[in-house]
């Protein structure tokens, strides 16, 4: 998480003096990271969750965070920001246009905007039993809006307006068992959520998550994709730019 942070901030180039929203802050890793590099009083995040809330402003402080989120329009502080970034937030968002129209609302012309989320066919863990790791793995994407949602992100943020899409991939790799490793904290969170679901008992899900856990050829492996769009400087119409792959400019 530690690399996968790094790796956001060095494709989001925070600089000296910008404004910054960061969407679902979590306990405020990011926004710190943010925050050090525009100066104080200019990093600022929003999310959801209480506890989350009151994390982020002992690191960041009682001014840099509030309590929100995507939930219509209007939602975000007003702007103008020079960028936003969100980070596992809008596969999570049950009405992604909207969110879309309401992060371009509140950037400045020539923002920039950061969306980082996961197509959940892109996990993989060395496994014996594959067609009970099948239904696993179906029965824990019900906790998301959309676990494939990077396949049609380019096309939305076209649609909401913004230009120059860019895409890259950051991957998770964990080839050794660690507890102290994303994929091990995945492991007990997939296990407790999937007990009593599409058929699956609670003696299911732990026989699972004994069958990926405790293998002597530990091996896990995940990608987030990173979005990168603009809002554009000038009128240019919705869906003004085609996309591009692989960090290519449109």
């Amino acid at each position: 998480m530690a690399a996968q942070r790094a790796a956001t901030l060095a494709l989001l180039t925070p600089r000296p003096g910008e404004r910054i929203l960061d969407i679902g802050t979590g306990p405020g890793q990011l926004l710190e990271g943010i925050a050090a590099a525009v100066g104080p009083g200019l990093a600022h995040g929003i999310d959801p969750s209480p506890s989350m809330v009151a994390m982020a402003r002992d690191r960041c402080g009682a001014d840099a965070v509030t309590l929100g989120g995507l939930d219509g329009p209007g939602y975000l502080p007003d702007g103008p920001f020079d960028a936003v970034v969100s980070t596992q937030v809008l596969e999570y968002v049950p009405d992604v246009p909207a969110a879309l129209t309401e992060i371009h609302r509140v950037l400045a012309p020539g923002g920039r905007v950061l969306i980082l989320d996961t197509d959940w066919d892109s996990l993989v863990w060395a496994v014996s039993d594959r067609a009970r790791h099948r239904r696993v793995t179906d029965a824990w994407e019900a906790h998301l809006a959309d676990p494939h949602l990077p396949r049609t992100l380019r096309t939305r943020l076209r649609a909401a307006g913004f230009v120059d899409v860019r895409v890259t991939v950051i991957p998770l790799l964990d080839a050794v068992r660690d507890p102290n490793t994303y994929s091990a904290g995945l492991l007990d969170m997939i296990t407790r959520f999937v007990a009593g679901r599409d058929g699956l008992t609670r003696a299911d899900a732990e026989a699972w998550c004994a069958d990926v856990g405790e293998r002597e050829d530990y091996f896990f492996s995940l990608n987030r994709y990173v979005f990168r769009a603009a809002r554009p400087r000038g009128r240019r119409g919705v869906g003004g730019s085609s996309g591009a792959v692989s960090g290519s400019p449109s």
